[in-house]
């Protein structure tokens, strides 16, 4: 983790506005926004992070827990928090009512060169969720995966959109 001199020297590298540089140091400064909890068809849990210094939640052990040993080990990762505080995503839905609601993604990622809020789906999901609301995840003609709503938002606070697929 970084100390508070080298947070501050990683925001004047990255060109933070003081707006962006609020939201990060509110991420680093609070509890998980929420409890995750288990499902039918997921097992949830906590894993000891040493680059933390605490114990970190996932959701699932086969699309979060595995992100979760890769951002453990990554040297250009410099912090991760699990469920950050909540998003408001605004988007259209498939009826063409206007949604808007708070999200809480999966992470909050600070790397040696970028800020930004991970999802973890699988291929499965992001396609069941495509078909329910095409306007809130989509994929692109390169094979990558999209949240526009998300990005949006992550554009307007300076900070990189995410969605990892497992």
């Amino acid at each position: 983790m970084l100390d508070n001199q080298e947070f501050n020297n990683w925001c004047h590298q990255q060109h933070l506005t003081q707006a962006a540089q609020a939201i990060i140091e509110e991420i680093r400064s609070t509890n998980p926004s929420r409890r995750v909890t288990g499902a039918r068809k997921n097992v949830c849990g906590s894993y000891p992070s040493r680059k933390m210094g605490v114990t970190i939640q996932f959701e699932s052990h086969h699309n979060e827990l595995a992100r979760i040993y890769e951002l453990e080990h990554d040297p250009s990762v410099l912090e991760y928090y699990d469920q950050p505080p909540a998003i408001e995503l605004v988007y259209q839905s498939k009826s063409g009512r206007q949604n808007r609601h708070q999200y809480t993604a999966d992470f909050f990622i600070i790397r040696t060169d970028s800020a930004f809020w991970e999802e973890c789906k699988t291929e499965l999901e992001l396609n069941k969720l495509t078909e329910l609301n095409p306007n809130r995840y989509c994929k692109s003609p390169d094979g990558k995966w999209h949240c526009p709503p998300g990005e949006e938002y992550a554009r307007l606070c300076d900070f990189t959109p995410c969605v990892t697929k497992f």
